[in-house]
């Protein structure tokens, strides 16, 4: 049986786009200013995922700067211009808490202005530590205080706590005055790392409550789950021989290239999202760039010349 709507769209991309080992040629051209590796990447892959916001509350000025990121402001058709953000859920939240008593948390990390995004906002990733077992308990309170759409994650953000908000500032006062934010839904994806979480019974919590369940390639270091659970499918693939490093070979990108064909076909499945989390030697961009060339979403590689007189390698921190 086939979707009347049609294959759904792929989405092929990085997790992340800050590391120092992409210059040089590697991945960003010789000459490219630090300034300008989003608006590259962005150009290169229509999928990014926000990693930072694991490590700490971004700032609503970033948000809002990449929710404009573009690589030729002369074209309107600027590839990047249609890149989309998955965001990486607080370690705060899925490391230290573990997922307990995380209402205000959640509000603290949703008022930090990921919803200036906008259309560019793709799904939230929350990802478990390897330590965490399953409780059922646990995850259903979870996913009870998870926005379902915009207006409830604002209603959310408007509960964090003041120290939060003098911290990283209030992300509606970028907004124009009157201005009320479209009305979208947002969608959640959770990766696991405990055998514990391969039960039947979390995938049914997954599954009433459309939230994706990540396929995870990792090297065979932590557990496998592959059960599409929601209508989004998500995959982060770390690498298959060296988690977060090792090349996949052809062999391997054209297996994963045959289970997004399938997954795009599942009815109901509106979006397949790809992320390549093997940054070693940068192997992701080129992974990635592979896969996109192998199921037809590949885009051109973003034209740069280095000006005359500037540096052959870019500034570094």
């Amino acid at each position: 049986m086939s979707d009347p709507a049609g294959p759904a769209p792929v989405h092929i991309g990085l997790s992340g786009w800050r590391y120092p080992h992409w210059w040089r040629g590697a991945f960003y051209p010789p000459g490219l200013p630090q300034r300008s590796e989003l608006a590259y990447a962005a150009a290169s892959f229509d999928a990014l995922e926000v990693n930072g916001s694991f490590y700490s509350l971004q700032r609503p000025s970033s948000w809002s700067s990449w929710s404009q990121v573009r690589w030729d402001d002369r074209d309107p058709a600027d590839p990047a211009a249609g890149t989309r953000f998955a965001v990486k859920g607080g370690r705060f939240i899925t490391h230290l808490k573990q997922l307990r008593d995380v209402a205000q948390p959640l509000a603290n990390f949703f008022a930090s202005g990921m919803l200036l995004l906008g259309d560019r906002l793709g799904p939230f990733l929350w990802q478990l530590p390897p330590r965490m077992r399953y409780d059922p308990d646990r995850i259903a309170a979870f996913f009870d205080l998870l926005p379902d759409d915009t207006a409830a994650a604002t209603e959310l953000a408007a509960r964090a706590d003041g120290a939060t908000i003098d911290r990283v500032g209030h992300w509606w006062d970028l907004l124009d005055p009157g201005t009320e934010l479209p009305v979208r839904p947002l969608r959640h994806v959770i990766e696991v790392r405990h055998d514990s979480f391969a039960a039947p019974e979390f995938a049914a919590q997954c599954r009433d409550r459309n939230i994706a369940l990540v396929v995870a390639d990792t090297a065979r270091r932590f557990v496998w789950v592959d059960e599409v659970t929601a209508d989004v499918v998500y995959v982060r693939l770390h690498g298959d021989q060296e988690l977060y490093a090792s090349r996949y070979s052809d062999e391997g990108l054209d297996w994963w290239a045959h289970r997004v064909h399938d997954w795009r076909r599942i009815p109901g499945v509106r979006a397949v999202y790809v992320f390549f989390d093997n940054d070693g030697s940068a192997n992701a961009p080129r992974d990635a760039r592979r896969l996109a060339e192998r199921v037809g979403v590949a885009r051109p590689v973003p034209e740069f010349s280095r000006p005359p007189g500037s540096p052959r390698t870019s500034p570094r921190r």
